[in-house]
């Protein structure tokens, strides 16, 4: 399945932008309009934090535990994805590009390693029912960044 990538451009430099996703515990503010219920684990940065967030909609029980694996400041931030007990596995990777104003340009690939069956059988489908809600992240992400710098 092709990845599903989402991006936007915020005024805040990199090294900013970096110290805000390192901590993992920041991610459920920009991202709880669709995973709710977080519980977090391991350390609160970098390699090793973990998360686990229950999918937002009816009757929903898929729970997914996130850990990040790989950490490069201030460029990339790489979180591994398990989910429908185990039937699904993503790769999510936060790449952060400096721009020639001093902003960022925040951009987050999700990829599917292994997908659960009713996903690879309607890829197009599952690509557009999660870029939706991932760009609405980044929306509120940059947000998030704007209310926390100083004016």
């Amino acid at each position: 399945m092709k990845p599903v990538t989402v991006s936007i451009a915020v005024p805040q430099p990199a090294e900013e932008v970096y110290d805000f996703l390192d901590v993992l515990a920041n991610h459920e503010p920009f991202l709880d309009h669709f995973l709710v219920d977080w519980k977090f684990s391991g350390p609160a940065r970098g390699v090793g934090a973990k998360a686990e967030a229950r999918t937002n909609a009816p009757m929903s029980q898929d729970w997914t535990e996130f850990e990040v694996v790989e950490a490069e400041r201030p460029k990339r931030i790489v979180e591994e994805g398990v989910g429908l007990k185990g039937k699904r596995r993503t790769r999510g990777t936060y790449r952060l590009e400096p721009l020639p104003d001093g902003g960022t340009e925040i951009s987050f690939e999700l990829v599917w390693i292994e997908a659960a069956r009713a996903e690879s059988l309607i890829p197009p489908m599952t690509r557009a029912f999660l870029k939706r809600p991932n760009g609405k992240s980044m929306r509120r992400l940059a947000k998030l960044l704007a209310e926390r710098s100083p004016a």
